[in-house]
């Protein structure tokens, strides 16, 4: 399936999109034809109305034309005035006048029910989709997956690494790939996750070996021992003890160099020893994935195990 509904922020810079906002002329040409277009928002009124530039004019979204809701729910101010400021997608409704100025009415909720209806409602599990994450919570981000409709990407299934809250990986405009975890037919709604897209444990192991001190960044401290993150798909167990037979002093987020002792496919472990730590403030840098998200449109099966491992991990789409 080809999907033309972008994310919002990702239409703005095609060419289709900077010739109807040309004139008003082409702003009607693309209304007629019902193009989707963007534009940024520049003001929320006090009647809850979204003001949009469009260059050649000023455009008006009315608040029941603001967002498209799912059943049974209804529009929250939250969600007209947080579009201040951002690229909002639309649909040219016609020209009016207000206080002598002409200007363009324009419906966001139209633009939403159309990619709801010819791309989300079609898609099924496995599905590989672009997204842009558009906020964080404790249990997971929020993605945009299309005209500004909004998926939940929980915490367990951005990594296989554990960490402690989403900003760790992600952060907010940042533009991603996600596979489609499952969907709700009914409330029309589908959650997506990212682990899948980053590699397996073989797939991330082979980037290491005995012997060699790489960089990883600690992610839990146990009593067992610290989990340090090589890569987001892959931690290694460090000793409690340093080389010296001292106790390591870390932290959680902590940037640490470390011996890598032996890697063990069959366990699917990783024995590491910390050589030296140190606070560093962690900048998210974008996913790198193991599959090609432009070429690979679908997946219905991943195996994070290797195959000589007795603990089976797996994903069934």
């Amino acid at each position: 399936m080809t999907n033309t509904y972008k994310p919002e922020g990702m239409l703005g810079p095609c060419r289709e999109n900077r010739e109807a906002l040309a004139s008003p002329e082409a702003l009607e040409r693309a209304g007629r034809a019902g193009q989707i277009i963007e534009a940024p928002v520049i003001l929320c009124d006090n009647r809850m109305r979204l003001h949009v530039d469009l260059g050649c004019m000023r455009g008006i979204i009315e608040r029941e034309e603001a967002v498209w809701c799912r059943p049974g729910e209804s529009i929250k101010d939250i969600a007209v005035i947080t579009r201040v400021g951002k690229p909002v997608v639309f649909k040219f409704i016609g020209f009016g006048e207000e206080n002598g100025e002409r200007v363009a009415f324009l419906s966001r909720r139209a633009a939403q029910e159309e990619c709801a209806a010819a791309f989300l409602e079609g898609l099924m599990p496995g599905d590989i989709i672009p997204a842009k994450v558009t906020h964080l919570e404790n249990y997971g981000a929020f993605v945009d997956v299309g005209c500004g409709i909004s998926s939940l990407l929980s915490i367990d299934c951005i990594s296989v690494s554990r960490i402690v809250h989403p900003r760790d990986r992600l952060c907010c405009g940042m533009q991603i790939f996600v596979a489609v975890k499952s969907i709700d037919r009914d409330l029309r709604r589908i959650f997506v996750t990212m682990k899948e897209l980053l590699g397996s444990w073989e797939e991330n192991a082979a980037r290491f070996e005995a012997g060699q001190t790489v960089m990883g960044r600690v992610r839990s401290i146990e009593s067992y021992g610290i989990f340090v993150e090589l890569a987001p798909n892959l931690a290694g167990l460090a000793e409690l003890r340093g080389s010296v037979g001292t106790p390591v002093r870390t932290a959680v987020g902590d940037l640490a160099a470390v011996y890598i002792k032996s890697v063990l496919p069959e366990r699917m472990k990783i024995k590491l020893v910390i050589i030296d730590s140190h606070p560093d403030t962690e900048r998210p840098e974008t996913p790198k994935y193991f599959i090609d998200p432009i070429k690979t449109k679908h997946i219905d099966y991943w195996e994070y195990s290797p195959a000589c491992s007795t603990r089976l991990i797996e994903t069934v789409f």
